[in-house]
């Protein structure tokens, strides 16, 4: 069997392997493994690349600026490597299960998706879990996001919620479970690269979305082709890309990084650097409160005495932003910004401010905004967690105020 497979593995390659007895059971050649996804980073422009294997790349403030976020400039974070399918852009005969606690199990197809429930377009702030873990002390594991783990495209799919309907969920439906078909970074397809879910709760509120659009065009291989699933106001993680199955469980999901510390935090505050244990660790649902400064970059110069407007996104991972403040003189003074709505739940919200800066000199804008419960971004990182998830430090950037 052996000598079988490897005659494969040299045509596969269309040459001789002189040392292929020694490749052990699992390693795949470079020349065979899966893409994981450099090459496709040419599109993207002015990207800050985190790592490589998986692929995981930021996005400058300043590249934020725009209300529906482009292609271009939307974060990436892959988990394992880019599937075949999604490099091909293939999707035929692509479905999508949704088994377990229905009355009736369903599998559809692209087009059923389309024909079959309500369309629908939202502008749907996605958001790593890890977005600001940088400036935890004392740091913690993981990539070392500052702001730009953020982005507010514009998605096209149905509502998530529709489909369960007519698959009808059970009385003991409690959670979902999503299933891709991603390629561990081993290369080994048995192996599961991530499976997160939602509450039934969170998916029924009506806001989740099956989306095989973003921004007008079909998913590109980075973000998901064919289908994903978007659950808004929850770390990205919750919205699997290349999405095959979603399970409906009768208990909170244990699928890949659902359990451990991925993705989770204490459930009460702890001491910076405590080790807490797995029992006493729960899953991140809400991300908090937060904003960015979008303009001007950070560094810019400007005229002193002269009026200079500053503006950015605020978003909250429980639904509105009720308010925007940003100080020139380091938390000592908070100026109210105009706070424009949101065009639809879980987008973000555009705020303007017109600023003076009194003389010559170093000067720093800090953003700080405030959700429906009155809760505010810290001016330091916030309670403290093993895995640094959920830092919603306040945005500053530096200008320079020139006579």
């Amino acid at each position: 069997m052996k000598t079988t497979g490897l005659t494969a593995l040299g045509a596969m390659l269309g040459m001789a392997v002189p040392f292929e007895r020694n490749l052990l059971p699992g390693i795949l050649p470079v020349a065979l493994a899966q893409d994981t996804g450099m090459d496709l980073m040419a599109a993207k422009k002015g990207l800050v690349v985190l790592g490589d294997r998986p692929l995981n790349a930021e996005v400058p403030a300043h590249l934020l600026d725009a209300d529906i976020t482009p292609y271009e400039h939307l974060f990436v974070r892959m988990n394992g490597l880019v599937p075949q399918t999604a490099l091909d852009q293939n999707a035929e005969g692509w479905t999508l299960t949704i088994d377990g606690e229905v009355e009736n199990p369903l599998e559809l197809t692209i087009d059923d998706l389309k024909t079959r429930f309500e369309n629908v377009t939202r502008r749907l702030v996605i958001e790593c879990g890890g977005n600001g873990r940088a400036y935890f002390q004392p740091g913690t594991s993981g990539n070392q996001w500052t702001v730009g783990a953020v982005g507010c495209p514009e998605w096209t799919g149905v509502r998530l919620s529709d489909v369960l309907k007519e698959a009808g969920l059970k009385e003991t439906a409690v959670y979902t479970g999503h299933y891709s078909n991603d390629v561990h970074l081993s290369g080994d397809e048995e192996k599961e690269v991530i499976s997160r879910g939602a509450p039934i709760e969170k998916i029924m509120e009506g806001d989740a979305i099956i989306a095989w659009a973003m921004n007008g065009e079909a998913l590109s291989p980075l973000h998901g082709f064919p289908l994903r699933v978007i659950v808004p106001g929850y770390p990205a993680s919750a919205s699997q890309k290349y999405l095959t199955r979603i399970w409906i469980r009768d208990k909170e999901h244990d699928g890949a990084k659902m359990t451990g510390d991925s993705y989770r935090i204490p459930a009460y505050p702890v001491a910076p650097g405590t080790e807490v244990p797995e029992s006493d660790m729960i899953v991140l649902t809400d991300m908090p409160i937060k904003s960015i400064v979008t303009f001007p970059q950070t560094g810019a110069e400007v005229k002193a005495d002269e009026q200079v407007e500053i503006r950015g996104h605020a978003w909250c991972g429980k639904g509105d932003v009720s308010a925007m403040h940003i100080s020139i003189d380091f938390g000592q003074t908070w100026q109210e910004a105009v706070l424009e709505p949101a065009v639809n739940r879980f987008a973000w919200q555009r705020w303007r401010a017109n600023v003076t800066l009194p003389q010559h000199g170093y000067y720093e804008i800090w953003a700080r905004a405030t959700d429906g419960d009155g809760i505010s971004q810290p001016p330091l990182s916030p309670v403290w967690n093993p895995r640094g998830y959920g830092n919603n430090i306040q945005h500053r950037i530096a200008l320079v105020a020139t006579a």
